[in-house]
């Protein structure tokens, strides 16, 4: 383990190539009709522990921020803009959190 900065870099090796003529002619392009490459598996599955860390993570950032915004205005100052716009990136926040729960395509699975 380890960030990035602390490993060491490998020196890239780069092949050289070749002279290209002008008269060459670029690679054709695959037909309508043939088949293109298969559909690639996504990288990150969506298992129900992870839909359940992360969106109830983000439903306890988002309320944190809300929570944060809302403290002035309990202590009886006025709502600025500012403010205002705490508020809602803290409620959009939570809101996240709630569509990855809720899993709204279904795609998610559960590992067993």
């Amino acid at each position: 383990m380890g960030s990035f900065v602390s490993q060491t870099l490998e020196s890239v090796k780069v092949a050289a190539s070749q002279e290209a003529a002008p008269s060459a002619k670029p690679p054709a392009l695959a037909s309508a009709g043939a088949p293109t490459s298969p559909e690639q598996a996504p990288i990150f599955n969506n298992c129900w522990s992870c839909r359940v860390l992360s969106g109830s993570g983000l439903i306890g950032a988002g309320g944190y921020v809300y929570w944060v915004a809302r403290k002035p205005m309990k202590l009886g100052y006025p709502p600025t803009p500012g403010t205002i716009t705490q508020m809602v990136i803290g409620i959009s926040i939570a809101c996240w959190g709630v569509v990855i729960l809720s899993d709204p395509k279904g795609k998610a699975y559960r590992a067993a």
